[in-house]
């Protein structure tokens, strides 16, 4: 099976709303054309499309298939689609390629989270029988995670401060972040809690949002970049749905699919953790030490796309290798409730 590599990324501002609809064309064609245009590549040269997004999100049927407006109907093109974040379809891509298919392979995500009520349309996750019913809140059910931590002695208030204070001056280097800038943790510990023990700060922000990720096969990826990053392991595990039948202050599908992929010897990682303390949890599960650089960019709680945070976490991972300031990298999304899917790619760069 031939090796897979990220060759190009490029992903929309962060922002708290956006004018277009949501079938997220008006945000994709832009970054179709930067991430094409940077490779030299078009429509044609693609082997395979793969889309993630969510129609309960974008509050209509089949918007996945509006979203292919912005690649265009001809010439036609092999097409599919997962109903969950675009890290899963880039997964999917991967084995595309692995198998030979195809030798390139284009991926994207998009979510308008503005649209409706978001943490409202997240409670459509769990269980339709026993929980949904109850529409609990996906911040309220975030505290009862942050709160059992807490108790617990994982972590505290004061280090889930500590992570908020650190993306957002780590999100100053990133012009596409939603917040940004040096907040000092002793403010933000004297905000009120939005979700005790959460407060506002330590929720990602409501946003809209895309990304891209362009894939391709041994010699190809090396026509098309001068330093790949390699996809040396990528693997994603599920946890329980019921939120009753797992200890909700680990997360056993991140351990083993870090272990699967290979996650030790990186020295930055990338983690898709829309809450603070769920930074803490990722962080533990996988084995990352203080000497690993974890959300450069600024991560979730500066921008949350959804559907496309996830994929932007790899994308934002393999950047480090593409411009040679990293040789072993890690990018990590999760989906559902609470960290209940998680998948973890591991990329290096290749002399």
């Amino acid at each position: 099976m031939s090796d897979v590599a990220v060759v190009g990324f490029a992903q929309t501002p962060s922002v708290r709303r956006t004018t277009g609809t949501t079938n997220g064309v008006e945000m994709l064609v832009p970054i179709f054309q930067e991430v094409l245009g940077g490779l030299g590549l078009s429509t044609p040269d693609i082997g395979f499309w793969c889309s993630g997004s969510s129609d309960y999100l974008a509050g209509r049927a089949f918007s996945f298939v509006s979203a292919v407006d912005a690649i265009g109907a001809f010439p036609p093109i092999t097409e599919s689609h997962v109903e969950m974040d675009a890290a899963w379809a880039l997964y999917e891509a991967w084995v595309k390629i692995r198998t030979g298919e195809v030798d390139t392979a284009l991926v994207y995500g998009f979510g308008k989270s503005s649209a409706g009520h978001l943490r409202r349309v997240l409670a459509l996750q769990l269980d339709p029988y026993l929980v949904t019913p109850l529409w609990p809140d996906s911040v309220g059910l975030a505290g009862i995670q942050a709160r059992l931590g807490i108790e617990s002695g994982l972590w505290s208030e004061r280090a889930m401060a500590e992570v908020v204070a650190r993306s957002r001056s780590d999100a100053r280097a990133n012009p596409l972040a939603q917040l940004s800038g040096e907040v000092d943790v002793e403010d933000l510990l004297a905000q009120p809690y939005l979700a005790d023990p959460l407060r506002a700060h330590d929720c990602a922000p409501i946003t809209d949002g895309a990304a891209t990720i362009v894939l391709a096969s041994g010699d190809r990826a090396r026509e098309l970049c001068e330093r790949p990053a390699w996809i040396t392991g990528i693997d994603h595990r599920v946890d329980s749905p019921s939120l009753g039948g797992r200890d909700l202050t680990t997360s056993p599908s991140t351990v083993a699919a870090g272990k699967a992929a290979g996650a030790d010897g990186v020295s930055v990682a990338e983690l898709h953790a829309p809450f603070s303390h769920q930074e803490i949890l990722l962080r533990q599960a996988l084995g990352l030490g203080d000497e690993v650089g974890v959300n450069p960019s600024g991560g979730t709680l500066c921008g949350n796309p959804m559907f496309a945070a996830g994929l932007a976490r790899i994308g934002e991972a393999a950047r480090r290798v593409l411009d040679g300031e990293a040789e072993r990298v890690l990018g990590h999304a999760t989906s559902g409730p609470l960290l209940q899917q998680n998948l973890v790619c591991v990329m290096e760069g290749r002399d």
